[in-house]
């Protein structure tokens, strides 16, 4: 059965992005850069990372991290990433607005689910056969995962910086157990892996 691995990129201060999001500021008002950085400034001393966040069998998103559409699906928005999306698996779109699949090119194919995080969490691991699903954010979504205690890795590129306000991970989440399993500096980011452990007592963070 597959794994499932929450992963995002946040400040020091745990935000993983802003209010206030708009075509031209996809984190709202998170500075552009802030958080990924490391991503696109130094992408060979990170590609191991990299290459693990897009290994996934399928992935599961939030409508916010789609784009910045709200309501019913009134325009032909395709998503931030072009024609060639870098996911190149399925990747399952939470929306409360139905829609038909987008095909994209490099094997991308965005659905579209209504019915909550349970069903597209089920449909995401019928995708993904043995590989693990990726919950790709953003924060309101990764913390819903985390709430209901269906993550078993958390996957985090922190950067040192302070942005004050913004959606921050762990808001409305409660204790977690985690095991810490792997963690590396850069340049630009510190990566960090736990494990999400039962939560049978106090939150730890090793």
């Amino acid at each position: 059965m597959s794994s499932v691995v929450a992963t995002m990129s946040i400040s020091l201060d745990g935000i993983g992005s802003g209010h206030h999001q708009t075509e031209e500021r996809p984190f709202g008002d998170v500075p552009e850069g802030a958080l990924h950085r490391w991503m696109f400034e130094t992408p060979d001393e990170n590609r191991a990372e990299i290459d693990a966040i897009v290994a996934a069998g399928a992935f599961i998103m939030g409508r916010n991290m789609f784009g910045p559409v709200r309501g019913e699906w009134d325009r032909d928005w395709r998503g931030w990433w072009g024609p060639n999306p870098p996911y190149h698996r399925p990747v399952f779109v939470l929306t409360h607005h139905a829609r038909d699949p987008l095909v994209m090119e490099g094997g991308t194919t965005f659905h579209f689910v209504t019915d909550g995080i349970h069903a597209a969490l089920d449909r995401a691991k019928d995708a993904a056969g043995d590989l693990p699903v990726h919950i790709a954010g953003g924060p309101t979504t990764t913390n819903a995962y985390l709430a209901a205690g269906l993550v078993d890795e958390l996957a985090l590129q922190i950067s040192p910086s302070i942005l004050g306000d913004g959606l921050r991970l762990f808001d409305g989440v409660g204790p977690l157990r985690l095991e810490q399993i792997a963690g590396r500096a850069a340049s630009l980011v510190t990566h960090v892996r736990y494990r999400v452990l039962p939560a049978d007592g106090a939150a730890t963070v090793p």
